[in-house]
């Protein structure tokens, strides 16, 4: 039992550290231990819950600033279901041909670089349909190059899907010694 006017001691705290840790719920240790806290975490912060007025005014200028800096920036909705530019898929077809038919006027067939020509070849094409300006729409590009060795092929693509949005356009070039196809699909996000 204690005695009058003696303290218990206290055991050691968790860690060896003789320093108690500051809480949360103190005023004045609030700033700190939030700056201290985002700064330890392993993920990024998109922002903080905007915080009532009367505990703003025990910050300082700096601590307000950087509390405005870290909170989330909110958007009214738009409400728009359907793209100003819509996709528009012959045209789309008409661009992808030209490039395929112009690009592979003067190339040979070779295994071992076909990987690096359908890389270049999507990279360009997908540069080319964002350069027209379809709003609101990702896209999906594969490119396929076959040598001609008089051997059959079928390729299948499956998709979900929205009708009334979304488009896919596909473009074959035929040289002498090898075949290659380009399939873009345009997929709506809102």
């Amino acid at each position: 039992m204690e005695k009058a006017g003696q303290k218990l001691k206290q055991p050691p705290l968790p860690g060896g550290g003789a320093k108690r840790r500051t809480s949360m719920f103190e005023k004045e240790n609030f700033a700190q231990l939030l700056k201290e806290r985002i700064r330890n975490s392993s993920h990024d912060v998109c922002g903080t819950e905007p915080m009532e007025e009367e505990s703003m005014a025990e910050f300082g200028k700096t601590e307000l600033f950087a509390l405005k800096a870290m909170t989330k920036m909110r958007y009214a909705n738009t409400y728009r279901m359907e793209p100003n530019n819509k996709f528009q898929a012959h045209l789309v077809r008409k661009k992808i041909q030209q490039m395929l038919t112009n690009r592979l006027q003067e190339v040979n067939y070779d295994g071992a670089t076909s990987n690096f020509l359908c890389t270049s070849l999507s990279e360009e094409i997908i540069a080319s349909v964002k350069a027209m300006g379809f709003d609101r729409y990702k896209y999906v590009v594969t490119v396929l190059t076959v040598e001609k060795t008089g051997q059959a092929i079928n390729i299948a693509s499956r998709w979900l899907w929205d009708v009334a949005r979304d488009d896919w356009v596909s473009a074959k070039c035929e040289m002498e010694s090898f075949v290659v196809l380009a399939l873009l699909v345009a997929c709506y996000f809102e």
